[in-house]
């Protein structure tokens, strides 16, 4: 497991008079169901740490987010001896948490955004994680970084 936090300065000149630097948590993670439980936890942590209490409305859907994007990660992006990235970008001002999990699947993209459609019956257990990042996110939506990845992302308001 790889770590890297980018600390913020507490205080610096003007701070009252410019818009919260932004802070940034990224972690590499096994591509199995505890790497995707973890990068839930680490979420929760570092989003408390950033003063939105593990109670909160806020850090509950944005950890919701992270655990349905890992989980989609490690079922359907999963590739045999590579892991998945977890990476939190907190804005500042308006609060805003961008949420991207890149995995090593580049040819297994989710539907578009606004395309999800929900499972067929009550009998499936599964298709509902991207119904709830939709639902729950301000926008979604994947990217390439390079031949051998992809990222889904999304933006959530911490407000």
């Amino acid at each position: 497991m790889n770590r890297e936090t980018f600390p913020t300065p507490e205080s610096r000149p003007g701070a009252g008079q410019l818009p919260a630097p932004a802070r940034h948590f990224g972690i590499q993670l096994s591509a199995t169901p505890r790497g995707a439980r973890l990068a839930r936890r680490l979420a929760a942590e570092e989003i408390h740490r950033w003063g939105w209490p593990h109670g909160s409305e806020a850090n509950r859907t944005a950890s919701l987010l992270v655990a349905e994007l890992a989980s989609n990660a490690v079922r359907h992006g999963r590739v045999p001896g590579r892991d998945f990235r977890l990476r939190l970008t907190l804005q500042g001002g308006d609060p805003e948490l961008l949420v991207e999990v890149t995995d090593a699947s580049p040819d297994r993209t989710p539907p578009a955004p606004g395309a999800v459609r929900a499972p067929s019956g009550d009998l499936d257990t599964s298709g509902r994680g991207l119904l709830l990042v939709e639902a729950l996110s301000r926008r979604w939506g994947t990217t390439g970084g390079d031949p051998h990845t992809k990222t889904v992302w999304c933006e959530v308001a911490l407000a």
